[in-house]
């Protein structure tokens, strides 16, 4: 139980340091499309950090969020993509 805590807790760890990673892309990237994968891809780390989180607080309900940040997600992608799209020709 103690090890399985343990590396739940690395896990987020890990996921800390790819959120960090994933604000430096959004906030740096030369362009628009490295600046919506770096938002993408941070969104992605937060929903995966919910989804430990369920699991290691034993909370089912925070699933639920995560499914529909994931449906969210989704669209919220296909959008963006269509935005650069656009801005690019």
């Amino acid at each position: 139980m103690i090890v399985q805590q343990t590396v739940l807790d690395a896990l987020l760890v890990l996921l800390a340091v790819c959120l960090v990673m994933a604000t430096v892309r959004a906030v740096r990237g030369p362009s628009d499309a490295d600046r919506v994968l770096g938002v993408d891809f941070g969104f992605l780390v937060t929903l995966g950090a919910v989804a430990l989180l369920a699991v290691r607080l034993r909370t089912p309900a925070l699933l639920d969020l995560v499914l529909i940040g994931t449906l969210v997600g989704f669209l919220a992608t296909i959008a963006l993509a269509r935005l650069v799209v656009r801005r690019s020709r």
